[in-house]
């Protein structure tokens, strides 16, 4: 029995008492400090404040969301375009700190609500979006070539829905 040696011993000892030491402080950290961020994804209702200029009928919009961590993905809709609808992606953007942040390109027959012709002019947008309660967002909504920033609340569409039954 001259494997087991005191030296040996308080080697191993130590060595898996410093490993559980620093495991347990990861563990405190992590469960302190890093946050999950919140669920966004899902399709919203886009109410805007006023009409785009020259745009006759420009109120309300679907912004379609789809999330991974921190990273979104999003499409800007018709407001009457079916939910299975499988649009492109054309916005991309971020979630930190409760505020979302997209940008890409959209088609103004999306944003002014027409019939879209044959060559649809795209137009660059940035969308910037504070979480408020129960996942309602507010925002605004800037389109390249119109110097005011249009402003907007978005809705998730099931909670619209479940209002709307209430109502009924």
């Amino acid at each position: 029995m001259h494997h087991f040696n005191f030296k040996s011993l308080a080697f191993y000892g130590v060595a898996i008492i410093s490993v559980l030491l620093l495991f347990k402080t990861v563990s405190v950290y992590g469960e302190k400090n890093l946050k999950a961020p919140p669920p966004v994804n899902g399709r919203y209702r886009l109410t805007l404040a006023e009409n785009l200029p020259n745009c006759e009928k420009s109120d309300t919009l679907t912004l379609n969301i789809e999330q991974s961590g921190i990273y979104l993905n999003a499409s800007l809709l018709l407001a009457n375009a079916n939910a299975d609808t499988d649009e492109k992606h054309s916005l991309a953007g971020i979630l930190k700190n409760q505020q979302l942040n997209l940008s890409g390109k959209v088609g103004k027959s999306i944003l002014c609500n027409i019939p879209r012709p044959q060559n649809d002019p795209l137009n660059s947008v940035t969308i910037q979006m504070q979480l408020v309660d129960k996942g309602n967002m507010t925002g605004q909504l800037t389109v390249k070539g119109i110097p005011q920033t249009l402003k907007f609340t978005a809705v998730p569409e099931k909670a619209q829905e479940k209002s709307q039954k209430n109502n009924h």
